[in-house]
């Protein structure tokens, strides 16, 4: 009996030691399982623990750096209850909120902020609008992600001193505004100004993974000679001035409506 428990206070202070490890798990030791998750990214200068810590410096696939990243990993993980609390830092991006994976896979995000810039998002584009330069700011209450795609969706964004750059110069188009929601992947945002600036702006777009439609009607607020020549190549003006844009495409050549069921 003397050897038999001998062996089992082993083995239970080596689950114990295993134990206490894995409670203070250095981040930069479990790299190697992180990195494979990360398409391509790479974390540099890491610090802290496996649920709490930071890299000082997050590297893209051709090594450009992107900014820093913190993040907070509940240890319910270790029972199958993924949940992040995440901060990214970076000149062209930045993002914070909560991240939680589901049973079957899916991925809620809540509690998000995201601010973008735009010259980076439509970095070699070419449009007939120009390109779009200033900050896009996101507010996501909840979104329930399906292979990176909202299934359901509650969000908020705005364009603040939205501007387009085009080859006879830059277009003042003031402060635009979103409200977006999703249901069954189909995705429909309101579209609008927010009353002062020099463009009146009222639509619609809706998205799917099957197609996408615009509809929106466009018109300047004052005598802006570079904006009125802007919405006139979108399309021709009404009486009083106002452009109506009709544009659709993907697949389906329409984002279809949800169902009702």
């Amino acid at each position: 009996m003397k050897p038999l428990r001998k062996c089992l206070i082993g083995l239970g202070m080596l689950a114990l030691a295993a134990a206490v490890l894995l409670w203070f798990l250095p981040a930069r030791w479990a790299l190697p399982w992180i990195e494979p998750q990360l398409h391509g990214l790479h974390l540099q200068r890491v610090q802290g623990t496996l649920w709490q810590g930071r890299a000082d410096e997050v590297l893209a696939v051709d090594g450009q750096a992107l900014g820093q990243l913190q993040w907070q990993l509940s240890r319910r993980a270790l029972l199958g209850q993924v949940r992040l609390q995440l901060q990214f830092e970076g000149p062209q991006l930045a993002f914070s909120g909560g991240v939680r994976r589901l049973p079957d896979g899916q991925v809620e995000v809540s509690g998000a902020n995201v601010r973008a810039k735009l010259s980076a998002l439509a970095h070699g584009a070419v449009s007939p609008w120009g390109q779009p330069r200033g900050e896009l700011q996101v507010r996501i209450d909840r979104a329930l992600l399906q292979g990176g795609w909202p299934l359901q969706l509650q969000a908020q964004a705005q364009w603040p001193q939205a501007l387009m750059r085009t080859r006879d110069g830059d277009v003042v188009l003031g402060t635009l505004q979103a409200q977006a929601s999703a249901q069954s992947g189909v995705i429909r945002a309101q579209l609008h100004d927010d009353g002062h600036g020099t463009l009146h702006a009222d639509g619609e777009l809706q998205l799917s993974p099957l197609g996408w439609r615009l509809d929106a009607t466009l018109r300047a607020r004052q005598t802006d000679p570079a904006l009125r020549r802007w919405l006139a190549r979108l399309g021709p003006p009404a009486a009083d001035g106002s452009v109506h844009i009709r544009r659709r495409g993907g697949l389906a050549g329409s984002a279809p409506a949800p169902s009702t069921n």
